[in-house]
């Protein structure tokens, strides 16, 4: 089974809230299931599949200035802040701390529920330390 998990976190890479789709789903469901439950933030990092004009103006109607890179195949480039956008390294970071926990890393649950309650847990734990 093969899944893909979608992360909110704050300023320092402590994460906030998750979403779970299948491995083989656009990245444009998981920022449509999570966009609504966005905190008060000033900008939001996202990579390349989070690229979407709906997503963008989604993210202006709530006051935060998207620092997204458009995908290749956008016919006009879409500017972002490149210093600003590679402080998403922590969000890069907070995954590799839940991967540090093998029930996760290893996906050892193979119900999808039982495994984003791990993922929570361990994401308690992070969160705190």
């Amino acid at each position: 089974m093969n899944t893909k998990l979608h992360a909110v976190t704050d300023a320092i890479g402590r994460p906030i809230r998750f979403f779970m789709t299948a491995g083989e789903v656009s990245d444009y469901t998981g920022a449509r299931a999570l966009v609504s439950s966005l905190p008060a933030a000033e900008w939001l990092l996202g990579d390349r599949g989070y690229d979407a004009d709906w997503f963008r103006e989604a993210l202006a109607n709530k006051g935060i200035v998207p620092c997204i890179p458009g995908r290749k195949s956008r016919e006009k480039p879409v500017k972002y802040d490149k210093r600003r956008y590679r402080k998403r390294n922590r969000i890069e970071i907070m995954f590799g701390r839940l991967k540090d926990w093998r029930r996760v890393a290893t996906r050892y649950d193979r119900s999808p529920t039982v495994f984003l309650s791990a993922i929570a847990l361990a994401a308690t734990v992070i969160f705190w330390l």
